[in-house]
């Protein structure tokens, strides 16, 4: 069956409220693991993951930063209108050079009470720093804004701008505002560049304990980048996936973790995060587009929705897509590979790279639990019977699983 062909109607469940986890646990690693292998499901906690992988495998984080992106102005009528900040503008190559821009920048951009916002600019003093913030409307399209933000102290990178000004963007189904202590606890202890709006939020359970213990057991690690939009919680509303859009999203991974992912394969490889996943997966298909189109320029290479099942690929091995994105980007002189990927995994993919997933509860009817299926086929209404029966907590700051492949 073709993913297009599938209906996310066939791809629900009932999640009571009183599952969704509000907040996190106190102690990230405590959180509960259900651990599905070889069609068997089993019960651990973070803490002791180690104990579930195989000696010398790899596993692969997302390192993004979830920025504050909600920007709140107060009219002088007393209405808020609440800017989000979703995406730069075309103009940047990608979001670390746009988050490092100073002055101002063109985002793209959600606004709530945009019927509201009639004057040419809006104006947010940021208390006790003298600095004001000002927007302005320069385009409406299709489903978002264009707004320029600027700012009046231009030493001040847009990243840190929204450290100052804005306001973390947790997932509408918390159903809450932040708090202060979600400024820690909704992003991973090795977030390092800025850029999300969305934690990868299977890495919120791992503590330097849990990092400790996998080094025992020769379990190594690396890092990729994908800067998650709100796109991750963009509802599928069409009757089959054909007409969904599938999120387009900013990944950067080092060539040297493009090698070390080569050296590992055919040994096993566990991406943390469906981020993670879709990163590493993604870098088969550059791969194969490296072989099929030699001379395809940086500017070019990027991976469309439905590539992955159009793409002629069978005779090419992960090892032989690995190595020639390795060639290509040694050629045109990149020590990282900065592009954009839209893949969608579905029932029907097969996993080139991975060979399972670490993982939280996904909402219904989600291309997140799309992705599960791809993994573990009809068994994720099993595996998800089994968390809602044992009181495991969903969500982003619910509890988690490990999911093996067949091929693991």
């Amino acid at each position: 069956m073709h993913p297009k062909t599938l209906s996310i109607l066939d791809f629900t469940y009932e999640l009571p409220e009183d599952r969704i986890a509000r907040f996190p646990l106190e102690t990230r690693d405590q959180s509960r693991l259900l651990v599905y292998r070889g069609g068997q499901i089993s019960e651990t906690v973070y803490a002791s993951l180690a104990g579930e992988l195989p000696e010398g495998s790899l596993l692969v984080f997302n390192n993004t930063k979830v920025v504050e992106a909600r920007l709140l102005f107060q009219k002088n009528t007393g209405s808020t209108i609440e800017i989000f900040c979703l995406e730069p503008h075309e103009q940047y190559p990608d979001i670390t050079s746009a988050m490092l821009e100073k002055g101002k920048v063109w985002w793209k951009c959600l606004v709530g009470g945009a019927k509201k916002w009639k004057e040419p600019l809006l104006h947010k003093a940021l208390s006790d720093s003298g600095i004001v913030l000002s927007a302005k409307k320069i385009e409406q399209r299709a489903d978002h804004y264009i707004v320029e933000l600027s700012w009046s102290d231009a030493t001040l990178s847009f990243a840190e701008l929204l450290h100052l000004a804005g306001a973390l963007p947790l997932p509408p189904y918390l159903n809450r505002a932040a708090e202060e202590s979600d400024k820690e606890r909704y992003q991973t202890i090795y977030a390092r560049h800025d850029g999300s709006v969305a934690a990868p939020t299977a890495g919120l359970h791992f503590t330097e304990a849990v990092f400790a213990s996998l080094a025992q057991k020769n379990i190594r690690h690396e890092f990729v980048t994908l800067h998650v939009g709100a796109g991750t919680f963009k509802p599928v509303k069409s009757a089959t996936m054909e007409e969904h859009d599938m999120h387009a999203e900013f990944i950067d991974v080092p060539l040297s973790v493009i090698e070390k992912l080569l050296q590992q394969w055919p040994s096993t490889i566990v991406p943390v995060g469906t981020t993670s996943l879709r990163t590493i997966e993604s870098l088969y298909w550059l791969g194969v587009k490296t072989i099929l189109h030699p001379d395809i320029q940086p500017a070019a290479l990027h991976l469309t929705q439905w590539e992955p099942y159009q793409l002629k690929h069978e005779a090419i091995s992960a090892s032989v897509a690995l190595q020639s994105l390795i060639h290509w980007m040694q050629e045109h002189q990149l020590q990282k590979l900065l592009t954009k990927t839209q893949i969608i995994m579905a029932p029907g993919y097969q996993l080139k790279i991975a060979r399972g997933l670490i993982t939280n509860f996904h909402q219904p009817q989600s291309t997140l639990l799309l992705l599960v299926a791809a993994i573990v086929g009809d068994d994720w209404k099993r595996i998800y019977n089994y968390a809602l029966e044992h009181d495991f907590r969903f969500l982003s700051y619910g509890d988690g699983c490990l999911l093996m492949s067949d091929i693991a």
